[in-house]
């Protein structure tokens, strides 16, 4: 018995890489899943979930920065699993984005990364929402990264990824606001922040999509960033972000004081 059978999650971004293990480690554990992402693939995706799980996954194809089709997956939960207990905001882009780019360059790469990072997950969760509150209470996982946090290694907060950085620094101030504003509706809202994990955007900094052989042996692996969301989700704390880095036990740790929540 997990904690959390017969509840129902959507899961942003879930082709692959964090979005993917996510879902299939709520899954695994009793969770009715929707997983969206806009590759066609996600499909395929929640099929092969549900059979290793034997739990019910609705896979549908869905670009997170448009309002239609955000409504379209949150009706799925709804009416196809009930109700909603728990989102996971893993969808996300980036860009290198060279401070001197030319302007052009510099607003398509703004409405490219913002669109997804910052409104699209604006617009999830706001839709989510009211079913939160119908349930009584339940989970907001807001997926960042480890630049946000105090660093404890060198090539944090990259010189050209900009926008990227902002956007995950910017989600600091909807952690932070919603999690206070929600603690009436028992409604938890948390960040996970981690470091170098094998993914595809990690793979995509590299010319051939190949981990150098010194990273590749030191990486997280998203199956650990899972397991540590399972862990959040049965913890009851909010208004934290949550920090993973290389080298060390991917778990949850201690709550932290108030004043440390967000800054680490």
């Amino acid at each position: 018995m997990s904690g959390l059978e017969g509840k129902v999650a959507i899961v942003s971004g879930a082709a692959q890489g964090l979005g993917r293990a996510f879902a299939r480690s709520l899954s695994e554990a009793g969770v009715k899943v929707v997983v969206f992402d806009v590759q066609a693939s996600i499909s395929a995706v929640a099929e092969e979930i549900q059979q290793a799980s034997g739990n019910q996954v609705q896979g549908l194809v869905a670009d997170v920065s448009q309002r239609q089709d955000v409504e379209r997956v949150v009706r799925c939960a709804a009416e196809g699993f009930g109700g909603l207990d728990i989102l996971v905001n893993n969808a996300g882009t980036w860009r290198r984005t060279p401070v001197n780019s030319s302007w052009d360059q510099a607003l398509d790469d703004w409405h490219t990364i913002m669109d997804t990072n910052l409104k699209g997950l604006l617009m999830l969760s706001r839709t989510c929402v009211p079913l939160l509150q119908t349930r009584g209470g339940g989970d907001i996982v807001n997926i960042s990264t480890y630049y946000v946090l105090p660093a404890k290694s060198e090539g944090t907060n990259g010189i050209e990824t900009d926008l990227y950085n902002a956007s995950k620094w910017a989600l600091n101030g909807f952690t932070d606001a919603w999690s206070k504003y929600l603690f009436k509706d028992n409604i938890r809202v948390n960040g996970l922040c981690m470091g170098a994990t094998d993914t595809a955007m990690l793979r995509g900094l590299f010319a051939d999509g190949e981990l150098p052989q010194a990273l590749a042996r030191t990486v997280m692996q998203p199956e650990q960033i899972a397991q540590q969301m399972m862990q959040l989700l049965l913890d009851g704390r909010t208004g934290e972000n949550i920090g993973a880095w290389v080298g060390e036990p991917v778990v949850i740790g201690e709550r932290a004081p108030e004043n440390r929540r967000i800054s680490g």
